[in-house]
């Protein structure tokens, strides 16, 4: 006759489980290795457990750590309908560089969830098709979780910062993302999504796209030359825009700009401006959708500026002069 389990082998074995799920457990679980309700009050009673919510018990008197608290989030609301979503779902993909306490879960619209604390729950319309992530804790992939991201976020910076975030990181593709705005139908921000979504897949687009010349004729300010050619005693390089006159060059950085060697490629070729004499203004694409009018400011700055004006007058020379 097989031995009887003591409480502390039963109490080893409950720990062991519990590692998968970062420490916490559901009544479900909990059943399932022979845990009733009342041993796991008297475990809680006696200080080793502590309750979460209405289904969530943690084997540990600490904090919760990210995993732990999406699982109760899913738990909580409901495991077979809720999947942790947008932000929180970014974040369990590695995102690095963004906090929010609070879990992001989504269900389908014809459920209603009960208030959890620490949990904002987001009704959808309907699940994309291939959108939850593989085994395990129950979760969309990085694609929809950051379009669904950018809609629920409290402005137009905060969304365009997560998806640039989502593409620098490596947790998606910009082209994944283009096919995830068209499937994944926001009520909020449609067209803007739809274009900041479009400059992080392209990078820095054609100026043309960015009408960055028609910006500045709105200004007032001269017209630059676009896709300049400059030769340095490296090579030939292209400049995205060139007040040749004042010596300024505006550089337009897309989200590829941050990836591998790229920004070691931008810093040779400005440093190469600089050296030649000119001088050089970087406006990231993403900001230019967000803020242009500070962008311009700064140029139109940059052109009023003593230098600038000193070039002009260089490459204007005055009736009379002999050259």
């Amino acid at each position: 006759m097989p031995n009887k389990e003591t409480p502390l082998q039963r109490h080893q074995r409950v720990l062991a489980a519990s590692e998968e799920t970062d420490g916490v457990l559901d009544h479900t679980r909990l059943r399932a290795l022979d845990v009733d309700r009342n041993q796991a009050a008297r475990q809680v009673a006696a200080g080793r457990w502590a309750r979460h919510g209405k289904y969530t018990l943690a084997m540990h008197n600490g904090p919760l750590g990210h995993v732990a608290r999406c699982w109760r989030a899913v738990w909580e609301v409901g495991e077979n309908v809720t999947l942790v979503d947008g932000v929180s779902a970014l974040q369990l993909a590695g995102l690095r560089g963004w906090h929010e306490e609070v879990v992001h879960v989504s269900l389908v619209h014809r459920h209603d969830p009960s208030f959890t604390s620490g949990v904002k729950a987001h009704k959808v319309i309907r699940r994309v098709e291939g959108e939850r992530a593989g085994a395990g804790l129950p979760r969309t992939r990085p694609p929809v979780a950051a379009i669904r991201a950018a809609n629920w976020a409290v402005s137009d910076r905060a969304a365009a910062t997560i998806l640039a975030m989502t593409v620098q990181q490596r947790l998606a593709t910009g082209e994944q993302l283009v096919d995830a705005r068209r499937r994944v139908r926001g009520r909020r921000r449609r067209a803007f999504l739809r274009q900041v979504v479009q400059d992080i897949a392209d990078g820095a687009q054609s100026l043309h796209e960015l009408d960055f010349a028609g910006a500045c004729r709105k200004r007032a300010l001269p017209e630059p030359t676009r896709q300049a050619l400059r030769r340095t005693k490296d090579g030939r390089i292209y400049l995205d825009v060139f007040f040749e006159e004042y010596g300024l060059v505006v550089e337009v950085d897309g989200a590829g700009h941050q990836w591998g060697l790229a920004g070691v490629d931008d810093s040779f070729r400005a440093n190469a401006v600089v050296i030649d004499g000119d001088r050089v203004l970087r406006i990231n694409i993403v900001g230019w959708r967000l803020d242009r009018e500070a962008y311009l400011d700064q140029v139109t700055a940059a052109l009023r500026s003593d230098w600038a004006l000193a070039n002009l007058a260089r490459s204007r020379p005055v009736a009379g002069d002999v050259n």
